[in-house]
């Protein structure tokens, strides 16, 4: 089992960027892939970027191609996503999430594993 914990998210002016961080418990990191998803207010839950167990590869939703990286350190047992040029349509409840398959899917139903969240609020 992994237990997640975000943390990072705080009050940004459009424009600027954040770096949100998912500290995991385990010895077992490596095992999992991890995704990043948000949901914005009223909205359902969507996904961001995802990264694969060794961080080889990586996927990213289209409207943050471009400014939002994914990494992650299996010695620290985190996963980061740097966001840069946020934008106010950003502003969500951002959530990490670990999958044990193999190809970094993304469908929020494919993790098994999730945390809390943590909230990204961009001001125009």
């Amino acid at each position: 089992q992994v237990q997640l914990v975000e943390s990072g998210g705080g009050l940004v002016q459009a424009g600027g960027s954040l770096r949100l961080s998912c500290a995991a418990s385990g010895r077992t990191f490596s095992s999992y892939g991890l995704g990043w998803f948000r949901q914005p207010p009223g909205k359902e839950r969507e996904f961001v970027a995802t990264i694969s167990r060794f961080g080889r590869d990586t996927r990213y939703a289209e409207s943050v191609k471009g400014r939002f990286t994914i990494s992650r350190d299996n010695a620290k047992n985190t996963v980061y996503l740097q966001m840069n040029s946020l934008k106010p349509e950003d502003t969500a409840n951002y959530y990490c999430a670990a999958t044990p398959r193999v190809s970094i899917p993304t469908g929020p139903n494919s993790y098994a594993y999730w945390g809390q969240g943590t909230q990204v609020t961009v001001s125009s």
